[in-house]
């Protein structure tokens, strides 16, 4: 694919990348002084290292019995002989500042990566109008340990002459006939105080009808209201989006039909959150159920195809509704935005120690595929598979489509709020370079 010419170089960045070149000679200049040729294997001692911990933590996730807890102990006990090594050899110290130095020499590139701070990394905000002269919040007590009621929210939405519904009682509640209800009753705001989950349910309502949508951080982990910007530890800051909003126009993810505000999951997690006793002991039943998982006798065979690009037997699939920054080998972090109109996918296939240590290369391990889309079909060697949807345990037949709905939501928030904090730049040495020589 071609790629556009790159920006010239600002004074700022140019300094920086001059400083990150020179900060990343200094950390090998430290070696070379202090150690000599014993950096070589100073070097040498902490790959293999963090090959051996690796390799042992996917045997401990892969196999049972004596074979398991060995690994673990070799996953605690590796870095800890590295480190008395290095201290026995009397060059601890010179490991340390070495380090230290070569982590500043990525933070000053990073900094000089982001450029300026004027890129488009925010989503564009639109007057709120007109005003909600009925809006409708659904609102979980239980959700997130009790924060409906700790921060008085429906006494305070009310204050600001919202309806609000209750989830009260042991039965489910539809929340999506509730809120079908409220708009047919003249609701043109619609709002939830809870999990993720819940929040998608009644956002795929607001989006039918064409009405603006608000988030409460009432969840447990709100990650959606997260990737919004919102105060996750003041529920009720989020109700000022009634009263001094702004307007957010937001993706949807849909499969087979259902609505999604942050990911659908396939393979070993949907598997395991599928089981009667992941509520009671996810920690015990995901040992369990892993190894046979990861190993490939149990679970369907899964196959991702997407614009070419096939994902051949992944244990883990994730598709999100616009992609995850990529701050770890997994590909989870934070959405800076909601509004690209794509789907971010990553598919992870660990099917032997090998596999599991190439996981060190990052974005370019042969066991990580990551790859942008606005459609992705998922098929199987079972005739329904499991899906976890926003962290819901869900059934679907096979195949399973995923898109993404560009712009189908209208969402109110605060027009004061945190924020989303821009993105890390992925480390370019070749764009490093250029900013470090542009005239």
């Amino acid at each position: 694919m071609h790629r556009a010419p790159a920006a010239e170089a600002t004074r700022s960045q140019r300094w920086l990348a001059w400083l990150s070149f020179g900060l990343a000679g200094l950390a090998v200049a430290i070696l070379l002084v202090f150690a000599g040729l014993r950096s070589l294997v100073m070097v040498a001692v902490v790959l293999a290292g963090a090959v051996v911990t690796l390799t042992a933590a996917y045997l401990f996730l892969s196999r049972r019995g004596v074979v398991r807890w060995l690994s673990l102990a070799v996953v605690v006990l590796a870095p800890i002989g590295v480190i008395i090594g290095h201290a026995i050899a009397g060059l601890l110290w010179v490991a340390i500042l070495a380090v230290a130095v070569w982590v500043l020499a990525g933070v000053t590139a990073r900094l000089a990566l982001a450029g300026d701070g004027k890129t488009d990394w925010r989503m564009p905000e639109y007057p709120a109008r007109p005003h909600a002269a009925h809006p409708f919040l659904i609102m979980n007590p239980r959700s997130g340990g009790g924060k409906v009621g700790k921060f008085d929210l429906k006494r305070k939405a009310e204050g600001l002459g919202a309806e609000v519904f209750l989830m009260e009682g042991p039965e489910d509640v539809d929340v999506a006939a509730v809120a079908r209800d409220a708009v047919a009753r003249g609701a043109d705001l619609l709002g939830v105080a809870g999990g993720d989950g819940t929040q998608a349910l009644v956002a795929e309502v607001a989006a039918e009808h064409g009405i603006p949508f608000v988030v409460v951080t009432a969840g447990t982990r709100n990650h959606f209201a997260l990737d919004l910007g919102l105060d996750r530890d003041d529920p009720a800051a989020s109700l000022e989006a009634l009263s001094d909003g702004v307007e957010l126009h937001v993706d949807l993810g849909v499969i087979g039909g259902q609505t999604f505000v942050n990911n659908a999951s396939f393979g070993a997690y949907a598997e395991v959150v599928q089981t009667p006793e992941y509520r009671g002991d996810k920690v015990g039943t995901t040992l369990q159920l892993l190894p046979d998982l990861l190993q490939g006798h149990e679970g369907a065979r899964l196959t991702a195809q997407a614009d070419g690009t096939r994902i051949e037997a992944p244990q883990a699939l994730l598709v999100a509704n616009n992609p995850y920054g990529m701050g770890d080998v997994a590909g989870l972090g934070r959405r800076a935005r909601l509004d690209g109109g794509i789907l971010g996918v990553v598919g992870v296939t660990v099917g032997s120690a090998a596999q599991a240590v190439g996981l060190l290369r990052g974005g370019h391990a042969t066991g990580l595929s990551v790859l942008t889309t606005r459609e992705i079909e998922v098929t199987a060697d079972a005739p329904q598979i499991p899906v976890g949807i926003d962290g819901e345990a869900v059934r679907l037949p096979t195949p399973v489509k995923c898109a993404i709905r560009p712009g189908a939501l209208r969402v109110w928030v605060p027009r004061h709020r945190p924020g989303v904090p821009q993105p890390k730049p992925e480390m370019d040495w070749g764009r490093l370079r250029h900013l470090a020589f542009s005239r």
